[in-house]
């Protein structure tokens, strides 16, 4: 238990992210910090996946005395929304559209471009679907088009 407080100790991180950071398995916040100058080419900055963040929403988004502050780990960023998940557990989604800012606590993973547990997981997920899309391409040959709209 008191490597634990010692742990707690090093990081910099408000007393809400620290469960989130543990749950990943203590990441090196130094070594995943944004890198804002320099060349291009040696520049990483932007929201990662696993990324602690707090959100401010539009209050007029909300009905009145909602709490308009989420705060946790990012787990995807869509087009249109984010999926966030809270230190209790809790995942939320909600549309870019009424968020008013979102502050970076902390990323918990190198940039993507450096991330390679991300990209094998990425190059294994569009194996899988490839397969997927294959066994299906199989199922609907033969002249049977009902798979096709219009």
């Amino acid at each position: 238990m008191t490597s634990r407080r010692k742990r707690r100790s090093e990081v910099n991180l408000p007393d809400w992210a620290i469960p989130l950071w543990e749950e990943l398995g203590c990441p090196d916040l130094q070594a995943n910090s944004d890198v804002l100058e320099g060349s291009l080419l040696s520049r990483r900055h932007g929201l990662r996946m696993d990324d602690i963040i707090e959100i401010e929403l539009d209050a007029r988004a909300y009905p009145k005395d909602s709490d308009l502050i989420i705060r946790g780990r990012l787990m995807s960023s869509g087009k249109n929304m984010i999926e966030i998940k809270s230190n209790d557990g809790e995942v939320s989604y909600v549309a870019k559209d009424v968020i008013v800012r979102m502050k970076l606590v902390a990323h918990m993973r190198p940039p993507y471009i450096d991330d390679e547990e991300l990209i094998a997981y990425e190059k294994e997920d569009q194996k899988r679907r490839t397969k997927l899309h294959e066994r299906i391409e199989k199922k609907t040959q033969g002249g049977n088009d009902s798979h096709l709209w219009g």
